[in-house]
């Protein structure tokens, strides 16, 4: 075994070496990331109002919905569901893989030895001499280091990829957090509004039962006809229809919202009714700038468009050379005794050098690749953000507009429950027929479903709001991020 052993004049050259290339290290070939300019509105649509700095958002979501039934459905959703176990893992493997990339930013050193035995025939050519040693045996143990030198910045720029994508996968384990808030609220919202409309037409069907009786025995007297009763029955048996149909609606209301708190379909706790749910006073949108900071689809989208602007670094610095160090320390000997003795001491110290020459257009090719995923971030993060103004804008216009339906509807129910009154005192006092107390029932029954249903989408619609403004998750740039821990502490308190 032979083994180039370097004096410390060598030693020396390849240590100024090493030292110039650190120093040139700072260099990077890559462009600089700035941010797209993007129209920002001035306020959010609709128009009504002037732009508030506070927004709905600001609240933790305890506040928004104040109901303790469904403030414990979120938190269990928080602890159990499934899909935000996915993005937890996925955060955990994002900050692994970051690592990863960091690490071939330093040296790589290994520990290794082998021993290596040969018995050589006497029938040689030439031969052996008499009397010489056919055994034989090389061992050597030391320590190997291995170093690209970072010269054109192409390990920093796939490091800072690789961040880039850990955030984005951050802020898309927000997105569910918040989309899973305001799926629980809406899908227990829904529940509540089935829960009223099924106790309008089972009260509604008791009514429809009592004209049924009403007629059934004016007939059976002679007083009345049979038309009047075939009405009757056709009116009781809609009612009686819409009874199982809001129950299958429930019990697939229930099954679903089940499995966003991560248990098996079955039957879900109620807490204040669908009338007594708190619905915020004011709901301010904030200003529009902010909202580009609390999506965390917005933000997750620009951090894809950071790694892919970084992705782009590390393509064009593949045209520049690569240099690389290769070292080793240890012993190296003709037998394992000597291994550990001072003249047994072998040292090397490798400077290496690649130039990619002819690629037949490879490299270049991969950096137009890399130039056209960052065009397709950035038509991304475009996307994102338009859509986060639409989805703001859409919950507001429906949030003012159902106000309005509401208490239209809230008038048509009071006028028709006194007209029901009205036709019976009517008929107490023969001034009319029971047919007028079989159209007022009929049309009530109607418009306290559409009432109900207002009702709860005009709560759904809130929850629709606060999820498109951000849901309250918002992180300090001066803490450098929140960790998923802290994020789910933040959900589950109080």
């Amino acid at each position: 075994m032979s083994r180039t052993t370097l004096t410390t004049p060598t030693l020396t050259r390849n240590g100024a070496l090493l030292l110039a290339g650190l120093l040139l290290a700072g260099c990077t070939v890559g462009p600089a990331y700035n941010r797209p300019e993007f129209p920002i509105p001035e306020q959010h649509r609709p128009l009504t109002t002037e732009p508030e700095a506070s927004s709905l958002a600001d609240l933790p979501w305890w506040e928004v919905f104040k109901d303790p039934t469904l403030q414990e459905l979120v938190r269990e959703a928080l602890v159990n569901n499934q899909d935000l176990a996915v993005a937890v893992a996925r955060v955990t493997e994002a900050r692994a893989q970051a690592g990863v990339a960091k690490s071939y930013l330093w040296p790589e050193v290994n520990a290794g030895g082998s021993v290596a035995g040969e018995r050589r025939s006497i029938i040689t050519d030439p031969p052996l001499g008499q009397g010489a040693d056919r055994d034989i045996t090389n061992a050597n143990l030391g320590f190997s280091l291995s170093w690209e030198i970072d010269l054109f910045g192409r390990l920093r720029s796939q490091n800072q990829a690789a961040v880039a994508r850990m955030l984005a996968t951050e802020q898309g384990q927000r997105a569910v957090v918040i989309t899973l808030v305001g799926d629980v609220a809406s899908s227990y919202f829904f529940l509540r509004e089935l829960d009223l409309q099924l106790d309008v037409a089972r009260k509604t069907l008791v009514l429809n039962d009592e004209t049924v009786r009403f007629y059934t025995n004016r007939l059976a007297g002679g007083v009345s006809n049979r038309l009047e009763l075939d009405q009757a029955v056709a009116n009781r048996a809609a009612t009686a229809a819409a009874i199982p149909e809001i129950e299958r609606q429930i019990a697939i209301t229930e099954n679903a919202l089940s499995v966003l708190l991560g248990r098996l379909p079955g039957a879900i706790p109620r807490g204040a009714a669908l009338e007594a749910q708190y619905h915020p006073p004011q709901v301010p949108a904030g200003l529009p700038a902010a909202l580009l900071e609390r999506r965390p689809d917005v933000v997750g989208a620009e951090q894809l468009m950071i790694a892919a602007n970084a992705d782009i670094g590390a393509a064009r610095a593949l045209f520049f050379p690569t240099i690389s160090l290769a070292g080793f320390f240890g012993g190296a000997s003709k037998d394992l005794d000597g291994l550990f003795k001072a003249d047994g001491t072998a040292a090397s110290l490798t400077a290496g050098l690649f130039q990619p020459i002819f690629q037949a257009g490879r490299i270049r090719r991969n950096a137009e690749a890399a130039q056209a995923r960052f065009d397709q971030a950035l038509a991304e993060y475009r996307g994102a953000a338009l859509n986060a103004y639409r989805e703001v804008a859409d919950s507001l216009v429906t949030i003012e507009k159902l106000a309005d339906v509401r208490t239209a509807q809230a008038e048509s129910v009071a006028a028709l429950q006194d007209a029901s009154k009205l036709s019976r005192s009517r008929y107490d006092t023969g001034l009319s027929n029971y047919l007028e107390i079989l159209i007022a029932d009929q049309s009530l029954f109607a418009s306290e479903l559409q009432l109900a249903h207002t009702r709860g989408e005009e709560l759904r619609a809130v929850a629709r709001l606060y999820r498109a403004l951000g849901g309250g998750w918002q992180v300090d740039e001066a803490e450098g991020g929140a960790t998923q821990e802290e994020d789910v502490k933040t959900a589950t308190a109080p």
